[in-house]
């Protein structure tokens, strides 16, 4: 069956059926581009800042700094990590750096705050990013107090998501409970491990520019471009549709 890009339904393995809603406990988010909308380009900003930091440090021109940055994203996951490895940087210096934008850029979103008020369980952030960004953007979207907990890039000791090693760092720091979780990625190969692990896995779109994402993937549950609209008409079922049903 194909995707329904109207926020709801695709094939799935049947060890990660989305059950009634008493089945998920914890539900798990990515940070960029999943919790707000890539569409606000609020990541092009931190996109640029890396170029930037790369630019000043190797003393290049932007075009030459972006071509090593993007290498050592797809290389090692995220750039921080390549430089961290090739140029001995000192990550706060750098996340600091990168995430020092204008978030005014993301709009108000009542729907996800409406939507994350009907979970039953606890919310968790799995982010790539920092600490400190992840607070500043949940904060700006008055997201706060619905989330028992982050685990960020430094809780990983800087091994990025899809490393697996940080996928069970996550489970044991957090308690998490694989078969009892939902992830939400706007990156398809960091959704991988989760379902190897038996976690449902929903796609957000549209994602990362550059980035791209087999949204065919037997590892990915489910898919949407409305995060919000999702979490809510899901919650609301009496029975929680499970992948591979048919979409009225």
């Amino acid at each position: 069956m194909p995707i329904n890009k109207n926020n709801d339904l695709k094939p799935a393995s049947s060890t990660s059926l989305l059950g009634q809603s008493g089945d998920i406990h914890h539900w798990v988010f990515d940070l960029d581009n999943t919790l707000y909308s890539a569409d606000s380009h609020l990541f092009d900003q931190i996109d640029r800042r890396m170029g930037d930091f790369i630019a000043s440090l190797l003393d290049l021109e932007y075009l030459a700094a972006r071509k090593i940055q993007k290498d050592y994203f797809h290389t090692y996951g995220t750039t921080l990590r390549g430089l961290m490895l090739h140029h001995k940087v000192e990550p706060k210096t750098f996340l600091d750096f990168v995430h020092d934008i204008d978030l005014s850029v993301i709009p108000e979103n009542a729907a996800l705050i409406n939507a994350l008020d009907g979970l039953e369980g606890d919310c968790v952030i799995f982010t790539n990013a920092s600490r400190d960004h992840a607070e500043q953007i949940v904060e700006h979207l008055g997201i706060t107090r619905f989330f028992d907990g982050i685990f960020d890039i430094c809780d990983a000791d800087y091994l990025p998501k899809p490393e697996m090693e940080t996928y069970d760092r996550f489970i044991k720091t957090h308690a998490i409970d694989p078969a009892r979780a939902i992830l939400f990625e706007d990156t398809a190969a960091n959704l991988k491990p989760a379902d190897q692990l038996g976690m449902t896995t929903v796609l957000v779109t549209p994602g990362e520019d550059g980035v791209t994402n087999e949204t065919n993937a037997d590892h990915i549950h489910h898919i949407t471009d409305d995060l919000a609209h999702w979490l809510t008409k899901q919650t609301n079922a009496p029975q929680m549709p499970k992948p591979g049903a048919k979409v009225d």
